[in-house]
């Protein structure tokens, strides 16, 4: 029986989360279901906001879970993000809002970095809010952002050069079977 296009990104995605994500300080991905997994439950250990009603003010958090499930249209149908834990953020609610950033080219290890960018502020949009009041209370507090600056990845930079140097070496880069590279295994910073 030959695998599926879903199962081999599957597994694709989860090699690709265990080489770049393993061991990482700031982050444990872990998966609940499935044979390769298709449910993952993320915490993110980064400083974010929650809503304090009784001071009636954003407050630091520094702990943030997030399930993640592929579908069985993922590739071509983008993940489902819950929230588990409470964050103040205009992009998230019960779920995290990945529409203007998910296409089949962004693999889960990108989903769970944007993520990451979104908990401490760094990515943020105001014109297409989840939370209204969380995008009311950012537009008034936009000077404070972002919140943290921790990075869970290489940089842009050092991952343009490892595909170059997987190129050069003639390594194979990951390949989906949509056509859509999603590019060379990166390696972790030490």
């Amino acid at each position: 029986m030959s695998e599926t296009i879903r199962t081999r990104r599957l597994r694709r995605e989860y090699e690709k989360i265990l080489s770049e994500l393993s061991g990482n300080e700031f982050v444990c991905v872990e998966p609940i279901q499935g044979n390769p997994p298709w449910y993952y439950r993320v915490t993110y250990r980064l400083t974010g906001l929650v809503w304090d009603e009784a001071s009636s003010r954003a407050v630091v958090s520094e702990k943030h879970v997030v399930d993640i499930v592929l579908s069985t249209g993922y590739p071509r149908q983008g993940p489902r993000c819950t929230m588990r834990t409470p964050i103040w953020h205009p992009n998230i609610g019960d779920y995290v809002c990945i529409g203007d950033y998910w296409s089949p080219g962004v693999t889960l290890v990108d989903v769970i970095v944007h993520i990451a960018d979104m908990i401490q502020y760094k990515s943020y949009n105001l014109a297409s809010p989840v939370n209204k009041d969380a995008a009311a209370w950012a537009r008034r507090n936009q000077k404070s952002f972002p919140l943290g600056t921790r990075s869970i990845l290489l940089t842009v930079e050092d991952s343009r050069r490892g595909e170059i140097q997987a190129r050069q070496s003639g390594s194979e880069l990951l390949t989906d079977d949509i056509d859509i590279s999603l590019g060379p295994v990166r390696e972790r910073r030490s």
